[in-house]
């Protein structure tokens, strides 16, 4: 999994580099009004509760996340936001999955497919990539544990696996077990802790250095896209690939 960790690397980079500009407000926004069409109460919507979470961690104040809240539940202003996932290559033949969320279809279908074209790659059909990624939940634990204990916590309580990841602890659970690892977590202490629910790829495509700063070019363009939430791919980045600051 080193190249998806890559990946996962240069996105938590940008996310710190979006709560810088206020920009991950508005990503996060949008997962909560999606989120509360499932129902307002976080205690019965576990994709509501990691949307608070990732709010209260960009320090969102409380009277957006009601808003967007009320938004999504029909309680309070309507909007019309809907989930969208492209399918498509980009160079090298890597598989790139986009999840959006959108008020305007065209305008969203547009600008994906231009990024798309720009970089090399082509927007494809509905079900040409998605069958490659798995939808998984990804809790990051900072190093303040030890590692025995912390796997044995994890693993009992329904966790796949746990990889150290230099700056953090990784835990995997499947998407249904990731509220119940959640709790074991809490339960025992666990603080410092980041989950989401994402995709990942069954199998992964090596590219080189080259080729990875290809792929890196169309990756961080589209996610610089006002409607897009997540970009996945099956690229995996070489070990030794220098991530460049921005």
């Amino acid at each position: 999994m080193a190249g998806h960790s890559k990946w996962a690397n240069i996105k938590h980079r940008k996310a710190r580099q979006d709560a810088s500009r206020g920009k991950v407000w508005t990503k996060v926004i949008r997962e909560i009004t999606v989120a509360a069409k499932g129902g307002p109460d976080p205690d019965d919507n576990p994709r509501l509760r990691l949307a608070l979470d990732k709010a209260n961690a960009a320090n969102m104040p409380k009277d957006n996340i009601k808003r967007a809240i009320e938004k999504g539940s029909g309680t309070g202003e309507t909007g019309a936001l809907e989930e969208i996932i492209f399918e498509g290559y980009g160079p090298g033949g890597v598989a790139i999955l986009v999840e959006t969320m959108s008020d305007n279809r065209n305008r969203t279908v547009s600008d994906v497919r231009h990024a798309f074209s720009k970089f090399g790659g082509n927007l494809g059909t509905d079900g040409s990539v998605s069958y490659l990624f798995n939808k998984i939940g990804i809790i990051h634990v900072l190093k303040n544990y030890p590692e025995d204990s912390l796997m044995e916590i994890a693993l009992d309580s329904g966790a796949e696996d746990l990889t150290d990841e230099g700056e953090y602890f990784e835990i995997v659970t499947s998407s249904s077990d990731l509220s119940s690892v959640l709790k074991s977590l809490k339960d025992n202490n666990i603080e410092n802790v980041n989950a989401e629910l994402t995709l990942r790829a069954e199998t992964s495509i090596s590219i080189d250095q080259e080729m990875s700063e290809k792929v890196l070019k169309i990756m961080d363009f589209m996610d610089e896209l006002d409607d897009v939430q997540e970009v996945h791919t099956n690229a995996e980045f070489p070990d030794n690939f220098e991530i460049k600051e921005n």
